[in-house]
């Protein structure tokens, strides 16, 4: 018998701050000494030759070789930011992480902060890639309301009053 995983996703469109909000509510479980592990699924994406599906299938299939370790070290808990844009992927998570009990959370802000976010970051020939893609994220899950729950990261709180809205919302100690 599997035992059931939380396992809390972070998601939003480009620029909407998963990562920093991620490492965040990571800082606050720690300090309550809830035993959890955290992972920025795009890192298990990046690759040449690049992947279809922005790396879906190479993410989902490194997440469950990730997850028993991670499961062995004493993690009860999961949580990762990236973008969810059907509820069909969900069950993706549930091949990954036996038992996964998901809940996603969709952070928004104004396209024009997440542009903002993204000048800063994104540089080169993927700049303006970028742009136009939080703009095309942004309509695609406003559309498809995968989320369970939304909070806004939209610059008027502290990244860290973002993170414990996070944890509350889904219900985490």
């Amino acid at each position: 018998m599997v035992d059931s995983v939380p396992v809390l996703v972070i998601s939003g469109s480009m620029g909407v701050g998963k990562t920093t909000v991620l490492g965040q509510a990571h800082d606050l479980l720690t300090k309550a000494r809830v035993p959890h592990g955290a992972i920025d699924l795009d890192c298990l994406t990046e690759m040449y030759p690049s992947q279809p599906n922005y790396g879906n299938g190479l993410m989902f299939q490194s997440l469950a070789a990730v997850w028993p370790v991670y499961r062995e070290h004493g993690a009860e808990r999961l949580i990762v930011a990236r973008v969810v844009e059907d509820r069909d992927e969900l069950g993706q998570y549930e091949f990954a992480v036996p038992g996964a009990v998901v809940t996603v959370c969709r952070l928004t802000a104004p396209v024009g902060l997440m542009q903002e976010r993204l000048d800063t970051r994104e540089v080169g020939t993927n700049h303006d890639l970028a742009l136009a893609r939080s703009v095309e994220l942004d309509g695609i899950l406003t559309a498809a309301a995968v989320e369970d729950f939304t909070v806004a990261n939209d610059g008027t709180r502290h990244v860290s009053e973002v993170a414990r809205e996070l944890l509350a919302r889904a219900t985490w100690p």
